[in-house]
């Protein structure tokens, strides 16, 4: 059984809107919505989650960057609930401003939606960003890249999002959704994973600037021993005063080695780059 309207999909976009019910069920099982939820939608397409989640819920905020979805997402929605439409690119929306608005008790937000593949790294870190006002993120992204999130040390895809994203969140791959739940099919199969931010007095973070460097380093020549990839950030003393072998490598690492050579107290770097989009 499908779901949603039926509008072209643009290449342009990468768009794949989701329209087969059963997949759509089960994403709104696991998002479990309840009353006083903040629930933020991040590219509803042809509505098929928004809908039945506003049946469950009445009321939630989508972001759509398709100005052509705008208007039959309008209309079609009027007869399951409340549902505000903002006209953004998601990198643009400010998700600490968006929740300062909520009337709710708990007024922290929740992301879900279905996120196109070529951007879904930039639009996680994104998220991360404002992870004090998120209180947990459901997305379906490519399934490639929810192994590489879910991920633990000695994966081959154990890499520079796993560290990054589990330093600040549990990550929790849910359940695989096939090509033929999309329209257009994708050529890879697909996913849906959750992710709870940590509290802020749990994550031991003292600068967060100098652990993405440290973690884009230690991965962006993952071959190499720690002791050569983090030359320019510390030195193979500092290495073993956080008690890590400097002869072993970023993937042997946990997310907690990590945050330890984050946090020694050593020079940090001359230069600093965007850390917004995953390279590893």
């Amino acid at each position: 059984m499908t779901i949603g309207f039926r509008e072209p999909a643009k290449k342009s976009l990468g768009q794949h809107f989701l329209h087969e019910r059963g997949i759509v069920d089960k994403l709104v099982m696991a998002i479990d919505p309840r009353p006083g939820d903040r629930i933020v939608e991040i590219g509803p397409g042809q509505g098929a989650l928004t809908f039945p989640l506003l049946d469950r819920h009445g009321a939630l905020t989508a972001i759509e960057f398709d100005r052509d979805l705008l208007a039959p997402l309008t209309a079609a929605a009027a007869s399951h609930g409340e549902l505000t439409l903002i006209h953004s690119d998601v990198m643009n929306v400010d998700f600490t401003e968006l929740a300062a608005g909520t009337p709710a008790v708990d007024e922290r937000i929740r992301l879900v939606g279905n996120l196109p593949y070529n951007l879904s790294s930039p639009i996680l870190f994104h998220a991360l960003d404002h992870a004090a006002v998120v209180r947990d993120m459901h997305f379906m992204l490519q399934k490639e890249v929810v192994d590489r999130m879910a991920a633990g040390p000695g994966s081959k895809v154990y890499g520079r999002l796993s560290v990054m994203l589990q330093a600040y969140c549990t990550v929790t791959a849910l359940f695989k959704v096939p090509p033929g739940a999309f329209r257009p099919p994708p050529k890879v199969d697909s996913a849906v994973v959750r992710l709870v931010p940590h509290p802020r007095g749990r994550i031991g973070i003292d600068d967060p600037r100098r652990f993405a460097d440290i973690v884009r380093a230690a991965f962006g020549q993952r071959r190499k021993t720690l002791r050569n990839a983090l030359s320019s950030l510390c030195t193979a003393d500092d290495i073993v005063r956080a008690g890590i072998d400097p002869q072993s490598r970023a993937e042997q690492l946990a997310v907690a080695d990590f945050v330890a050579l984050a946090n020694l107290d050593a020079a940090p770097p001359s230069a600093t780059e965007d850390t917004a989009t995953d390279k590893a």
